[in-house]
């Protein structure tokens, strides 16, 4: 017997949620969310979008409680969602392929977030090769206080292809065609952060444009060419 149309829904908003929530347990545990920081979203194929709600610890997500949006990104169903989700909807229609979302206030990316970005198209320098092929560029979006919609409208009106930033004084923000993409993306601008604030004052060995491009042909990540 076939499963009608609202019970495949439920079904898969189910599985979802459940991905939500040990996606919760793994940015936690990967030390990128202190507190009841951050958050994540994860977006059905008929567009239904799964965040968590204001306030809400990612470790110990309940799946019954998480905010559900409609594909206009309107709050349907669950608890109220967090006040980023306007930011979340923005990277979604950057990255129209891409079915999950990472905002995190992890220190080392909220440490780079302060200082003047390394170039227009990246905060951070191409300094490994796991940041290129799982990150790519990654652009400082200027402040705006946290939940604001300015955020949102700030990264649509970037031009080049991106899907991890940095918000200035704030996180981070990163996209991918899964859960575990998205979380891999966040944990390299970390690590590339990290990298970078060590680095800062000394000589550096970056990867150069040759190295680069190879990686994001092999990867299908994106860094543009600047001249600096």
């Amino acid at each position: 017997m076939s499963l009608d149309l609202d019970t495949t829904v439920s079904i898969t908003r189910a599985s979802l949620a459940s991905d939500l929530v040990a996606a919760g347990v793994t940015v936690v545990a990967a030390g990128l969310s202190p507190g009841s920081s951050g958050n994540l979203s994860v977006r059905a194929t008929d567009g239904t979008i799964l965040i968590t709600p204001g306030g809400a610890v990612l470790g110990s997500l309940d799946a019954e409680r998480l905010a559900v949006l409609d594909a206009d990104g309107e709050w349907i169903g669950g608890d109220k969602p967090s006040k980023e989700a306007a930011l979340h909807l923005a990277l979604y229609r950057k990255n129209p392929e891409h079915r999950a979302i990472v905002h995190v206030h992890s220190p080392q990316a909220v440490a780079a977030s302060c200082l003047e970005p390394w170039a227009p198209n990246s905060a951070l320098p191409p300094i490994t090769p796991y940041f290129v092929m799982r990150a790519g560029q990654t652009p400082l979006v200027p402040y705006r206080a946290p939940g604001s919609p300015e955020l949102g409208e700030l990264l649509s009106g970037l031009s080049f292809p991106f899907h991890a930033a940095l918000l200035q004084n704030h996180g981070q923000l990163t996209s991918g065609r899964n859960l575990a993409d998205a979380i891999d993306a966040a944990v390299e601008v970390e690590e590339a952060s990290r990298i970078t604030l060590i680095t800062t004052g000394k000589e550096r060995r970056l990867l150069d444009e040759r190295e680069i491009a190879d990686l994001t042909e092999r990867y299908g990540s994106s860094w543009t060419p600047v001249n600096r």
